[in-house]
Protein backbone atom coordinates (compact mmCIF):
# COMPACT_ATOMS: atom_id res chain seq x y z
CA UNK A 1 0.00 0.00 0.00
CA UNK A 2 1.30 3.31 -1.20
CA UNK A 3 1.44 6.34 1.86
CA UNK A 4 1.81 9.78 0.35
CA UNK A 5 4.56 11.67 2.02
CA UNK A 6 3.24 14.26 4.77
CA UNK A 7 5.43 16.71 3.81
CA UNK A 8 4.49 16.80 -0.07
CA UNK A 9 1.30 17.98 -1.66
CA UNK A 10 -0.92 15.58 -3.90
CA UNK A 11 1.10 17.00 -6.88
CA UNK A 12 4.21 16.07 -5.05
CA UNK A 13 5.67 19.74 -4.66
CA UNK A 14 6.91 20.54 -1.05
CA UNK A 15 4.39 22.24 1.42
CA UNK A 16 4.89 25.16 3.13
CA UNK A 17 5.47 24.09 7.01
CA UNK A 18 4.92 26.46 10.09
CA UNK A 19 7.83 25.39 11.95
CA UNK A 20 7.42 28.14 14.18
CA UNK A 21 4.47 26.62 15.73
CA UNK A 22 4.87 22.87 14.53
CA UNK A 23 5.46 20.37 17.35
CA UNK A 24 7.78 17.53 16.89
CA UNK A 25 6.69 14.15 17.95
CA UNK A 26 9.16 11.55 17.19
CA UNK A 27 8.51 8.27 16.65
CA UNK A 28 8.88 4.74 18.65
CA UNK A 29 10.40 6.88 21.53
CA UNK A 30 9.43 7.56 25.40
CA UNK A 31 11.57 9.44 27.62
CA UNK A 32 13.62 12.14 25.52
CA UNK A 33 16.37 13.78 27.32
CA UNK A 34 18.72 16.42 25.88
CA UNK A 35 18.44 18.16 22.74
CA UNK A 36 21.07 18.85 19.97
CA UNK A 37 21.53 19.85 16.19
CA UNK A 38 23.56 18.90 13.76
CA UNK A 39 23.06 19.91 9.78
CA UNK A 40 19.10 20.12 9.20
CA UNK A 41 18.33 17.16 11.96
CA UNK A 42 17.83 17.16 15.80
CA UNK A 43 19.42 14.95 18.22
CA UNK A 44 18.28 13.65 21.64
CA UNK A 45 18.58 10.67 23.34
CA UNK A 46 15.97 8.31 24.75
CA UNK A 47 16.89 7.90 28.17
CA UNK A 48 14.44 4.48 28.90
CA UNK A 49 15.46 2.99 25.98
CA UNK A 50 19.34 4.62 25.30
CA UNK A 51 18.77 5.68 22.03
CA UNK A 52 20.57 8.41 20.78
CA UNK A 53 18.22 9.19 17.72
CA UNK A 54 18.47 11.84 14.88
CA UNK A 55 14.85 13.59 14.18
CA UNK A 56 13.50 15.12 10.96
CA UNK A 57 11.82 18.28 12.48
CA UNK A 58 8.99 18.29 9.49
CA UNK A 59 8.12 14.90 9.41
CA UNK A 60 8.98 13.19 12.70
CA UNK A 61 11.10 10.73 11.02
CA UNK A 62 13.30 9.12 14.10
CA UNK A 63 16.69 7.15 13.09
CA UNK A 64 18.53 5.34 16.30
CA UNK A 65 21.96 6.30 15.72
CA UNK A 66 24.01 3.58 17.92
CA UNK A 67 21.52 0.15 17.62
CA UNK A 68 24.58 -1.57 19.24
CA UNK A 69 25.36 0.93 21.91
CA UNK A 70 22.05 0.91 23.70
CA UNK A 71 23.17 0.28 27.09
CA UNK A 72 25.84 3.18 27.27
CA UNK A 73 23.75 5.72 26.86
CA UNK A 74 20.25 4.27 28.90
CA UNK A 75 19.75 6.86 31.81
CA UNK A 76 21.69 9.68 29.89
CA UNK A 77 20.20 13.14 31.05
CA UNK A 78 22.46 15.34 28.60
CA UNK A 79 23.45 15.77 25.13
CA UNK A 80 25.87 18.30 23.09
CA UNK A 81 27.36 17.58 19.50
CA UNK A 82 29.57 18.62 17.12
CA UNK A 83 30.48 17.40 13.60
CA UNK A 84 32.99 15.04 15.00
CA UNK A 85 32.14 14.25 18.02
CA UNK A 86 29.18 13.56 20.64
CA UNK A 87 28.93 14.36 24.67
CA UNK A 88 26.23 13.38 27.10
CA UNK A 89 26.01 12.89 30.93
CA UNK A 90 24.96 9.92 32.82
CA UNK A 91 25.00 9.36 36.49
CA UNK A 92 27.99 11.36 37.85
CA UNK A 93 29.72 11.49 34.50
CA UNK A 94 30.18 13.17 30.87
CA UNK A 95 31.08 11.13 28.44
CA UNK A 96 32.13 11.22 24.79
CA UNK A 97 32.88 9.46 21.89
CA UNK A 98 32.82 9.90 17.99
CA UNK A 99 30.48 9.75 15.25
CA UNK A 100 33.00 6.85 13.87
CA UNK A 101 33.03 4.75 16.61
CA UNK A 102 29.61 5.75 19.06
CA UNK A 103 31.49 3.83 21.83
CA UNK A 104 31.58 6.25 24.69
CA UNK A 105 34.49 7.32 26.94
CA UNK A 106 34.23 8.81 30.50
CA UNK A 107 35.90 12.22 30.38
CA UNK A 108 34.79 13.82 33.58
CA UNK A 109 33.86 12.59 36.69
CA UNK A 110 31.69 14.84 39.53
CA UNK A 111 31.21 14.08 43.04
CA UNK A 112 27.23 14.43 42.30
CA UNK A 113 24.66 13.42 39.76
CA UNK A 114 25.68 15.21 36.09
CA UNK A 115 22.12 16.76 34.51
CA UNK A 116 23.82 18.09 31.41
CA UNK A 117 26.46 19.45 29.26
CA UNK A 118 26.90 21.76 26.56
CA UNK A 119 30.29 22.67 24.36
CA UNK A 120 31.22 25.96 22.80
CA UNK A 121 35.07 25.48 21.14
CA UNK A 122 37.27 23.61 23.50
CA UNK A 123 35.06 24.53 26.79
CA UNK A 124 32.23 21.91 28.44
CA UNK A 125 29.67 23.45 30.73
CA UNK A 126 28.08 20.89 32.83
CA UNK A 127 24.99 21.47 35.05
CA UNK A 128 24.65 19.57 38.19
CA UNK A 129 21.48 20.28 40.23
CA UNK A 130 22.84 18.44 43.61
CA UNK A 131 25.94 21.18 43.66
CA UNK A 132 23.54 24.30 42.69
CA UNK A 133 26.28 25.00 39.85
CA UNK A 134 27.21 24.73 36.00
CA UNK A 135 30.65 23.65 36.19
CA UNK A 136 32.79 24.76 33.72
CA UNK A 137 35.85 21.96 32.27
CA UNK A 138 38.70 21.83 29.55
CA UNK A 139 37.13 19.85 27.32
CA UNK A 140 40.41 18.20 25.99
CA UNK A 141 41.21 17.07 29.05
CA UNK A 142 38.68 17.60 32.04
CA UNK A 143 40.12 20.04 34.14
CA UNK A 144 37.96 22.69 35.79
CA UNK A 145 38.47 26.42 34.56
CA UNK A 146 35.57 27.84 37.00
CA UNK A 147 31.55 27.60 38.31
CA UNK A 148 28.67 29.53 37.87
CA UNK A 149 25.87 29.53 40.24
CA UNK A 150 22.66 27.41 38.65
CA UNK A 151 20.24 29.66 38.14
CA UNK A 152 16.69 27.52 39.43
CA UNK A 153 16.15 24.61 41.64
CA UNK A 154 15.74 21.84 39.55
CA UNK A 155 17.65 19.32 36.71
CA UNK A 156 18.91 22.17 34.03
CA UNK A 157 19.46 21.49 30.48
CA UNK A 158 21.84 23.39 28.48
CA UNK A 159 23.07 25.22 25.60
CA UNK A 160 24.80 28.01 24.18
CA UNK A 161 24.88 30.27 21.43
CA UNK A 162 27.48 32.85 20.97
CA UNK A 163 28.10 34.89 24.05
CA UNK A 164 24.46 33.19 25.67
CA UNK A 165 24.40 30.46 28.12
CA UNK A 166 20.79 29.53 27.62
CA UNK A 167 19.50 27.20 30.63
CA UNK A 168 16.39 25.22 31.05
CA UNK A 169 14.80 24.01 34.42
CA UNK A 170 12.28 21.52 34.94
CA UNK A 171 10.82 22.37 37.89
CA UNK A 172 10.93 26.05 37.53
CA UNK A 173 9.36 25.25 33.69
CA UNK A 174 11.90 28.35 32.56
CA UNK A 175 14.44 29.51 30.39
CA UNK A 176 17.18 31.45 31.22
CA UNK A 177 19.59 33.50 28.88
CA UNK A 178 22.76 34.16 30.61
CA UNK A 179 26.10 35.31 29.61
CA UNK A 180 27.97 32.54 29.22
CA UNK A 181 31.25 34.13 30.89
CA UNK A 182 29.67 36.02 34.07
CA UNK A 183 26.97 33.84 34.79
CA UNK A 184 24.22 37.13 34.62
CA UNK A 185 20.74 36.43 33.96
CA UNK A 186 19.70 38.76 31.04
CA UNK A 187 16.10 37.55 30.94
CA UNK A 188 14.29 34.64 31.66
CA UNK A 189 10.38 33.33 29.81
CA UNK A 190 8.69 30.40 31.16
CA UNK A 191 7.91 27.43 28.62
CA UNK A 192 4.62 26.79 27.50
CA UNK A 193 4.85 23.35 28.30
CA UNK A 194 5.54 21.69 31.70
CA UNK A 195 8.88 19.42 32.41
CA UNK A 196 11.26 20.93 30.27
CA UNK A 197 14.01 18.48 29.59
CA UNK A 198 16.42 19.84 26.95
CA UNK A 199 16.98 22.89 24.94
CA UNK A 200 19.10 23.87 21.66
CA UNK A 201 18.86 26.29 18.96
CA UNK A 202 18.84 25.01 15.34
CA UNK A 203 18.71 26.38 11.73
CA UNK A 204 16.59 25.43 9.06
CA UNK A 205 17.55 25.70 5.37
CA UNK A 206 17.42 29.35 5.94
CA UNK A 207 19.93 30.42 8.28
CA UNK A 208 17.32 33.11 9.23
CA UNK A 209 14.75 30.18 10.53
CA UNK A 210 16.39 29.84 13.51
CA UNK A 211 14.34 28.06 15.94
CA UNK A 212 14.69 27.66 19.57
CA UNK A 213 13.50 24.34 20.50
CA UNK A 214 12.48 22.95 23.42
CA UNK A 215 12.04 19.05 24.86
CA UNK A 216 9.57 17.79 27.09
CA UNK A 217 9.08 14.39 29.21
CA UNK A 218 6.43 13.74 31.06
CA UNK A 219 3.66 11.66 31.64
CA UNK A 220 -0.46 11.87 30.96
CA UNK A 221 -3.49 10.58 32.15
CA UNK A 222 -5.97 8.63 29.83
CA UNK A 223 -9.01 6.63 29.62
CA UNK A 224 -7.72 3.59 28.86
CA UNK A 225 -10.70 0.72 27.14
CA UNK A 226 -10.07 -2.19 29.02
CA UNK A 227 -12.41 -4.98 27.80
CA UNK A 228 -11.90 -7.20 30.48
CA UNK A 229 -12.77 -4.59 33.21
CA UNK A 230 -16.19 -3.86 33.99
CA UNK A 231 -16.58 -0.55 33.30
CA UNK A 232 -14.18 -1.13 30.26
CA UNK A 233 -13.26 2.49 30.74
CA UNK A 234 -9.78 2.64 32.89
CA UNK A 235 -7.83 5.93 34.11
CA UNK A 236 -4.45 4.72 32.77
CA UNK A 237 -0.63 6.95 32.38
CA UNK A 238 1.32 6.65 29.78
CA UNK A 239 4.64 8.47 28.42
CA UNK A 240 4.43 12.06 26.43
CA UNK A 241 7.38 13.51 25.20
CA UNK A 242 7.60 16.41 22.10
CA UNK A 243 9.49 19.06 20.62
CA UNK A 244 8.43 22.29 20.53
CA UNK A 245 9.42 25.56 19.37
CA UNK A 246 10.13 28.49 22.05
CA UNK A 247 9.44 31.87 21.27
CA UNK A 248 10.39 35.03 23.33
CA UNK A 249 10.77 38.80 23.26
CA UNK A 250 12.66 40.78 25.59
CA UNK A 251 11.34 44.08 26.83
CA UNK A 252 14.24 45.77 28.34
CA UNK A 253 12.76 48.69 29.01
CA UNK A 254 9.82 47.30 30.93
CA UNK A 255 11.85 44.80 32.53
CA UNK A 256 9.86 41.67 31.40
CA UNK A 257 9.52 39.40 28.29
CA UNK A 258 7.00 37.11 26.59
CA UNK A 259 7.00 33.78 25.18
CA UNK A 260 4.55 31.49 23.45
CA UNK A 261 0.83 32.62 23.39
CA UNK A 262 -2.75 31.13 22.29
CA UNK A 263 -5.62 32.97 20.67
CA UNK A 264 -8.31 31.66 23.00
CA UNK A 265 -12.18 32.20 23.41
CA UNK A 266 -13.57 32.45 26.75
CA UNK A 267 -16.99 32.47 27.65
CA UNK A 268 -18.37 33.25 30.69
CA UNK A 269 -22.29 32.57 31.19
CA UNK A 270 -24.66 32.63 34.47
CA UNK A 271 -27.83 30.29 34.43
CA UNK A 272 -30.26 31.64 36.75
CA UNK A 273 -31.28 28.69 39.08
CA UNK A 274 -31.77 29.97 42.83
CA UNK A 275 -32.34 27.51 45.57
CA UNK A 276 -35.21 29.86 47.22
CA UNK A 277 -37.92 31.94 45.94
CA UNK A 278 -36.20 35.40 45.10
CA UNK A 279 -37.55 38.64 43.48
CA UNK A 280 -35.88 41.14 42.77
CA UNK A 281 -36.41 44.26 41.93
CA UNK A 282 -33.93 46.91 39.14
CA UNK A 283 -31.40 44.41 39.86
CA UNK A 284 -27.62 45.03 38.09
CA UNK A 285 -25.69 42.05 37.48
CA UNK A 286 -21.94 42.90 37.19
CA UNK A 287 -19.40 40.79 35.91
CA UNK A 288 -15.99 41.91 35.33
CA UNK A 289 -14.55 41.45 31.99
CA UNK A 290 -10.61 40.78 30.95
CA UNK A 291 -7.99 43.37 31.28
CA UNK A 292 -5.68 44.74 28.59
CA UNK A 293 -2.23 43.73 29.82
CA UNK A 294 1.32 43.64 28.75
CA UNK A 295 0.95 40.00 28.16
CA UNK A 296 -2.80 39.86 27.38
CA UNK A 297 -4.95 41.26 24.55
CA UNK A 298 -8.48 41.59 24.30
CA UNK A 299 -9.47 41.56 20.62
CA UNK A 300 -13.32 41.37 21.13
CA UNK A 301 -15.87 40.76 23.96
CA UNK A 302 -19.92 40.11 22.62
CA UNK A 303 -22.79 39.22 24.93
CA UNK A 304 -24.78 35.95 25.82
CA UNK A 305 -27.99 34.98 26.13
CA UNK A 306 -29.55 38.90 26.89
CA UNK A 307 -27.66 42.16 26.34
CA UNK A 308 -25.50 43.80 28.53
CA UNK A 309 -24.19 47.87 28.57
CA UNK A 310 -20.42 48.30 29.59
CA UNK A 311 -19.11 50.72 32.98
CA UNK A 312 -15.53 51.46 33.78
CA UNK A 313 -14.74 50.39 37.38
CA UNK A 314 -11.40 52.96 37.76
CA UNK A 315 -9.57 51.36 34.79
CA UNK A 316 -11.36 47.91 34.95
CA UNK A 317 -13.81 46.73 32.61
CA UNK A 318 -17.43 45.52 33.30
CA UNK A 319 -20.19 44.12 31.93
CA UNK A 320 -23.59 45.22 33.52
CA UNK A 321 -26.78 43.19 33.06
CA UNK A 322 -29.88 44.72 33.73
CA UNK A 323 -33.36 43.44 35.40
CA UNK A 324 -35.81 45.46 35.98
CA UNK A 325 -37.18 42.53 37.79
CA UNK A 326 -36.10 39.16 38.58
CA UNK A 327 -38.88 36.82 39.54
CA UNK A 328 -38.97 33.50 41.03
CA UNK A 329 -38.77 30.67 38.62
CA UNK A 330 -37.41 32.67 36.07
CA UNK A 331 -35.14 30.99 33.52
CA UNK A 332 -32.43 33.22 32.20
CA UNK A 333 -28.65 32.33 30.61
CA UNK A 334 -26.57 35.43 30.20
CA UNK A 335 -22.89 36.49 30.52
CA UNK A 336 -20.18 37.59 27.71
CA UNK A 337 -18.03 35.46 25.61
CA UNK A 338 -14.25 37.25 24.56
CA UNK A 339 -11.81 36.93 21.82
CA UNK A 340 -8.57 36.77 23.91
CA UNK A 341 -4.41 36.59 22.87
CA UNK A 342 -2.76 35.60 25.82
CA UNK A 343 1.17 35.26 26.67
CA UNK A 344 3.29 33.93 29.00
CA UNK A 345 5.65 36.92 30.73
CA UNK A 346 8.35 36.76 33.30
CA UNK A 347 9.49 39.96 34.65
CA UNK A 348 13.37 40.46 35.28
CA UNK A 349 14.04 42.41 38.41
CA UNK A 350 16.54 42.29 40.76
CA UNK A 351 17.01 43.93 44.60
CA UNK A 352 19.49 46.38 43.05
CA UNK A 353 16.77 46.99 40.61
CA UNK A 354 14.56 48.44 43.32
CA UNK A 355 17.02 49.78 45.83
CA UNK A 356 16.51 53.36 45.04
CA UNK A 357 12.43 52.67 44.95
CA UNK A 358 10.54 55.94 45.76
CA UNK A 359 7.55 56.27 48.38
CA UNK A 360 4.45 54.84 47.69
CA UNK A 361 2.11 57.81 46.41
CA UNK A 362 -0.36 58.80 49.07
CA UNK A 363 -3.18 58.34 46.58
CA UNK A 364 -2.27 54.71 46.34
CA UNK A 365 -2.21 54.21 50.54
CA UNK A 366 -5.03 54.96 50.56
CA UNK A 367 -6.43 52.06 48.76
CA UNK A 368 -3.78 49.19 48.69
CA UNK A 369 -2.85 49.58 52.28
CA UNK A 370 -6.21 49.46 53.98
CA UNK A 371 -7.86 46.19 55.18
CA UNK A 372 -10.84 46.28 52.81
CA UNK A 373 -11.38 42.45 52.70
CA UNK A 374 -11.80 41.07 56.23
CA UNK A 375 -8.32 40.66 55.76
CA UNK A 376 -7.87 41.16 59.64
CA UNK A 377 -4.89 42.93 59.64
CA UNK A 378 -5.72 44.03 63.18
CA UNK A 379 -5.23 40.74 64.60
CA UNK A 380 -2.45 39.92 67.00
CA UNK A 381 -1.55 36.64 65.15
CA UNK A 382 -1.44 38.10 61.40
CA UNK A 383 0.49 41.12 63.13
CA UNK A 384 2.95 39.10 64.41
CA UNK A 385 3.32 37.07 61.04
CA UNK A 386 3.93 40.28 59.26
CA UNK A 387 7.31 41.42 61.53
CA UNK A 388 8.03 37.91 61.64
CA UNK A 389 7.91 37.16 57.72
CA UNK A 390 10.51 39.95 56.32
CA UNK A 391 12.79 40.40 59.76
CA UNK A 392 14.89 42.72 58.82
CA UNK A 393 14.76 43.04 55.58
CA UNK A 394 14.65 46.64 54.30
CA UNK A 395 14.62 45.59 50.13
CA UNK A 396 10.64 45.83 48.65
CA UNK A 397 11.74 42.67 46.10
CA UNK A 398 13.16 40.70 49.00
CA UNK A 399 10.63 41.57 51.49
CA UNK A 400 7.99 40.16 48.97
CA UNK A 401 9.56 36.32 48.24
CA UNK A 402 10.51 36.17 52.33
CA UNK A 403 6.78 37.03 52.60
CA UNK A 404 5.95 34.47 50.05
CA UNK A 405 8.32 32.03 51.23
CA UNK A 406 7.06 32.16 55.11
CA UNK A 407 3.22 31.71 53.62
CA UNK A 408 4.43 28.47 51.71
CA UNK A 409 6.30 27.11 55.00
CA UNK A 410 3.27 27.49 56.99
CA UNK A 411 0.01 26.55 54.66
CA UNK A 412 -0.55 23.65 52.56
CA UNK A 413 -2.73 23.60 49.75
CA UNK A 414 -6.46 22.27 50.56
CA UNK A 415 -10.09 23.47 49.01
CA UNK A 416 -12.49 24.79 51.28
CA UNK A 417 -16.32 25.40 51.20
CA UNK A 418 -15.71 29.30 51.88
CA UNK A 419 -13.12 31.87 52.18
CA UNK A 420 -11.95 32.37 56.10
CA UNK A 421 -10.17 35.48 57.24
CA UNK A 422 -6.44 35.42 57.45
CA UNK A 423 -6.55 34.86 61.07
CA UNK A 424 -8.58 31.44 60.89
CA UNK A 425 -6.29 30.42 57.82
CA UNK A 426 -3.09 30.94 59.62
CA UNK A 427 -4.31 28.86 62.53
CA UNK A 428 -5.50 26.12 60.68
CA UNK A 429 -2.10 25.69 58.96
CA UNK A 430 -4.78 24.97 55.12
CA UNK A 431 -5.60 26.91 52.73
CA UNK A 432 -7.40 27.65 49.31
CA UNK A 433 -5.92 29.72 46.50
CA UNK A 434 -7.86 32.78 47.72
CA UNK A 435 -7.18 31.96 51.55
CA UNK A 436 -3.45 32.22 50.56
CA UNK A 437 -3.73 35.28 48.54
CA UNK A 438 -5.80 36.87 51.89
CA UNK A 439 -2.83 35.72 54.19
CA UNK A 440 -0.20 37.69 51.21
CA UNK A 441 -2.39 40.28 51.10
CA UNK A 442 -2.33 40.95 54.81
CA UNK A 443 1.06 40.47 55.38
CA UNK A 444 2.28 42.81 52.18
CA UNK A 445 0.15 45.80 53.34
CA UNK A 446 1.17 45.30 56.77
CA UNK A 447 4.75 45.83 55.74
CA UNK A 448 3.97 48.82 53.15
CA UNK A 449 3.79 47.29 50.50
CA UNK A 450 0.67 47.69 47.99
CA UNK A 451 -0.97 44.76 46.44
CA UNK A 452 -4.50 43.56 44.93
CA UNK A 453 -6.45 40.95 43.84
CA UNK A 454 -6.17 39.16 40.10
CA UNK A 455 -7.84 36.69 38.78
CA UNK A 456 -10.79 34.92 37.48
CA UNK A 457 -9.88 31.66 35.82
CA UNK A 458 -7.04 29.34 34.34
CA UNK A 459 -7.25 28.15 30.82
CA UNK A 460 -6.91 24.20 31.17
CA UNK A 461 -2.97 24.03 30.04
CA UNK A 462 -3.52 22.13 26.90
CA UNK A 463 -1.69 23.85 24.00
CA UNK A 464 -1.98 21.14 21.78
CA UNK A 465 -5.11 20.76 21.95
CA UNK A 466 -6.81 23.10 19.47
CA UNK A 467 -10.28 23.86 18.53
CA UNK A 468 -11.62 21.85 21.23
CA UNK A 469 -13.93 23.20 24.41
CA UNK A 470 -12.46 23.09 27.27
CA UNK A 471 -13.75 23.27 31.00
CA UNK A 472 -11.92 24.42 34.14
CA UNK A 473 -12.13 22.63 37.52
CA UNK A 474 -11.92 25.71 39.73
CA UNK A 475 -11.52 29.43 39.66
CA UNK A 476 -8.46 30.94 40.53
CA UNK A 477 -6.92 33.92 42.34
CA UNK A 478 -3.67 35.88 42.57
CA UNK A 479 -2.17 38.76 43.09
CA UNK A 480 -0.10 41.85 41.74
CA UNK A 481 2.23 43.74 44.00
CA UNK A 482 3.40 47.12 43.25
CA UNK A 483 6.79 48.63 42.86
CA UNK A 484 6.95 52.49 42.92
CA UNK A 485 8.83 53.96 40.21
CA UNK A 486 8.27 50.41 37.96
CA UNK A 487 4.79 49.60 38.30
CA UNK A 488 2.69 46.21 38.99
CA UNK A 489 4.28 42.74 38.81
CA UNK A 490 2.05 39.66 39.38
CA UNK A 491 2.95 36.68 41.96
CA UNK A 492 0.97 33.55 42.01
CA UNK A 493 -1.12 32.63 45.18
CA UNK A 494 0.04 28.93 46.09
CA UNK A 495 0.86 26.72 42.32
CA UNK A 496 4.68 27.19 43.58
CA UNK A 497 4.19 25.71 46.96
CA UNK A 498 5.18 22.29 45.82
CA UNK A 499 7.13 20.53 48.67
CA UNK A 500 6.88 20.77 52.89
CA UNK A 501 9.37 23.71 54.11
CA UNK A 502 11.37 24.42 50.24
CA UNK A 503 12.90 25.46 48.89
CA UNK A 504 10.50 26.65 46.44
CA UNK A 505 10.79 27.81 42.74
CA UNK A 506 10.35 31.29 41.57
CA UNK A 507 8.55 30.46 37.79
CA UNK A 508 5.47 32.28 39.24
CA UNK A 509 7.52 34.89 40.76
CA UNK A 510 6.88 38.02 38.94
CA UNK A 511 5.69 35.77 36.26
CA UNK A 512 2.04 34.37 35.04
CA UNK A 513 1.92 31.64 31.84
CA UNK A 514 -0.31 31.91 28.97
CA UNK A 515 -3.15 30.18 30.08
CA UNK A 516 -3.83 32.81 33.37
CA UNK A 517 -6.83 34.89 32.39
CA UNK A 518 -6.44 38.61 34.04
CA UNK A 519 -10.18 39.55 34.75
CA UNK A 520 -10.82 42.59 37.25
CA UNK A 521 -7.40 43.69 38.52
CA UNK A 522 -8.58 44.94 42.43
CA UNK A 523 -12.09 44.92 41.27
CA UNK A 524 -14.61 42.11 42.84
CA UNK A 525 -15.25 40.16 39.57
CA UNK A 526 -18.90 39.36 40.18
CA UNK A 527 -21.17 42.03 42.43
CA UNK A 528 -24.96 42.59 42.75
CA UNK A 529 -27.25 45.93 42.85
CA UNK A 530 -30.19 46.35 43.71
CA UNK A 531 -31.45 50.23 43.26
CA UNK A 532 -27.99 50.78 42.37
CA UNK A 533 -27.30 49.31 46.39
CA UNK A 534 -24.31 47.09 46.56
CA UNK A 535 -25.80 43.87 47.51
CA UNK A 536 -24.18 41.98 50.94
CA UNK A 537 -23.16 38.29 50.20
CA UNK A 538 -24.41 37.56 53.44
CA UNK A 539 -28.01 38.89 51.96
CA UNK A 540 -27.61 37.23 48.80
CA UNK A 541 -25.64 34.55 47.69
CA UNK A 542 -24.31 34.67 44.02
CA UNK A 543 -23.97 30.77 44.17
CA UNK A 544 -27.70 30.43 45.60
CA UNK A 545 -29.05 32.32 42.65
CA UNK A 546 -27.12 31.11 39.57
CA UNK A 547 -24.61 28.19 38.33
CA UNK A 548 -22.24 29.01 36.42
CA UNK A 549 -20.49 27.72 32.68
CA UNK A 550 -17.31 28.63 32.09
CA UNK A 551 -15.75 27.56 28.60
CA UNK A 552 -12.15 28.15 26.72
CA UNK A 553 -11.46 27.04 23.48
CA UNK A 554 -7.84 27.46 22.24
CA UNK A 555 -7.86 28.26 18.75
CA UNK A 556 -4.77 28.50 17.72
CA UNK A 557 -0.79 29.68 18.38
CA UNK A 558 0.38 33.02 17.88
CA UNK A 559 3.19 34.01 15.96
CA UNK A 560 6.14 34.88 17.49
CA UNK A 561 6.28 38.19 19.68
CA UNK A 562 8.34 41.09 18.27
CA UNK A 563 7.30 43.87 20.42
Amino acid sequence: MFTQNPSLSSAGTPLKLDRWRRSIRPIGVYMLYGLASRGDKLLSIDALRGYLVEIDPDTDNTTILNPNHLNAFVGATGLAATDERVWFTRDESVYTCTWDDLTPQELIALPYEANSVAVWGSTLYVSCQKSGYIHIYNGNNGTPITKLLAPGMGVESLTIRDEELWVTDIEEQTVYCMDRATGEIRFSVLTPFERPTGISFHAAADPDETLLYVVYSGEEAYIRDDPNSDPPQQLAWRDRTFIHPLHYHYNAKDHYAVSNGYLIEMSYVEELSPLDEVELENLDWRIALPSDTHRQKVRSVEAVGMPFTEEMQGDQRVAVFHFDRLQPHEGRIFGWKALIEVRSIKYHLTPRDTENAPPLPPEMQAVYLVDNDDLKMNSEIVQRSAKEAIGSETNILRQVLRIRNYVYDRLSYGIKPKIDPPDVVLVRGVGSCGEYVGVLLALCRLNGIACRTIGRYKCPPAGDRQNLPLQPDFNHVWLEFYIPGLGWVPMESNPDDIQENGPYPTRFFMGLAWYHVEIGKGISFEKLRVNHQLVDKDVISLGDLAINHVRFTILQELPPPND
